[in-house]
């Protein structure tokens, strides 16, 4: 146990305060033994992974910190699927390359995402066109008020864009596994995002090489900033940091993209109403002594330049969504996780 380590060498963005108290969780046995400590003690708990959806405030977290860092892998399985139950502390990425490499059929889009395996399920990851609700067989959690292990079916998790049971009540569940259903084969799930399969050569819905959907989708990432990169300052964020925005079919702005839903509301683009609204890439960096900015190659992702505060990426944050919401009407919400902050 250490006191005090700095929540930025934690985050993507490298961003953050100190916390009161730090320990490092290799496995299930002892996630829950810190995260039961910290409860009998009356202590706040910030569960942190990957870090990468993670705004910390300047001033830290006045609590423990409990940082999942593997866990390992168990795999099960016949000739036509396999079912992969991972630890909430294992890297994401790694679970897709490996999943890529042995054949696994159903998470190839997702690769280059960064963070841990445990926060996938949270906010129903996805990117490309797949999202990990497609495959979740059922996620393992520590319920911190019954004081026990439970596990919910994908189903029961309550999956919806970017969100779940976990997201709507973040106190109460810890993540211990995630469980995934997946099919043998060499080739890709039906592509279902557009980009994508023009990058591949390939219709809308057909398939592609496991190896070279992973490929592509890794070069698409990397040219948005959206693959880790200490060198690239594009990459200190939290990846994407609105929501794209569900609106009435009359409130959607002319030339903006259009996905019509279900429900008969529409998803439209936060990436287009941002720069739409006047905050193209690189805002920010005209700044005299700028040290957050937009990235220079995603509308998306607010970026920390080196030597910024979590109160200037804030404050960034604000006049863009102020910004959007004077143009169009629509008000932006955040993606990542506020920790001791607020927009």
């Amino acid at each position: 146990m250490t006191a005090d380590p700095a929540l930025a060498d934690l985050t993507t963005l490298r961003l953050g305060g100190p916390a009161r108290t730090y320990v490092a969780v290799p496995d299930a046995t002892t996630l829950v033994a810190a995260v039961t400590d910290a409860d009998q003690r009356g202590e706040p708990v910030l569960l942190v992974g990957g870090g990468s959806n993670l705004v910390v405030a300047d001033e830290g977290f006045d609590g423990t910190v409990v940082h999942l860092t593997g866990g390992g892998v168990r795999v099960a399985g016949d000739a036509d699927e396999v079912t992969v139950t991972v630890s909430a502390g294992e890297s994401w990425d790694a679970v897709v390359e490996r999943a890529v490499r042995e054949g696994w059929v159903g998470v190839e889009a997702l690769a280059g995402i960064p963070g841990t395996a445990g926060a996938t399920p949270i906010q129903n990851v996805g990117a490309y066109g797949q999202e990990v609700a497609q495959t979740i067989a059922s996620v393992t959690v520590w319920d911190r008020v019954l004081r026990g292990p439970r596990t919910f079916s994908g189903e029961e998790c309550r999956f919806s864009y970017r969100h779940s049971r976990f997201k709507a009540d973040p106190s109460r569940h810890v993540v211990l596994e995630v469980t995934f259903t997946l099919a043998r084969g060499e080739l890709s799930a039906p592509l279902a995002y557009a980009e994508l399969a023009r990058t591949l050569g390939v219709e809308v819905g057909e398939r592609a090489p496991l190896a070279a959907v992973r490929e592509a989708v890794l070069g698409l990432r990397r040219g948005k900033g959206m693959v880790l990169d200490a060198a690239d300052h594009d990459t200190w964020s939290a990846g994407s940091f609105f929501t794209n925005p569900f609106v009435e079919p009359d409130r959607v702005p002319v030339g903006a993209p259009s996905y019509p839903q279900p429900d008969g509301s529409v998803k439209t683009s936060a990436a287009w109403l941002i720069e739409h609204a006047g905050f193209g890439r690189g805002f920010g960096l005209e700044r005299l002594g700028a040290r957050v900015a937009v990235s220079t190659k995603h509308t998306l992702a607010l970026t920390n330049r080196g030597g910024a505060t979590t109160g200037a990426l804030l404050d960034l944050a604000r006049e863009v969504r102020a910004g959007v919401r004077a143009r169009f009407g629509i008000e932006l919400v955040n993606e990542p996780v506020l920790v001791g902050c607020a927009l």
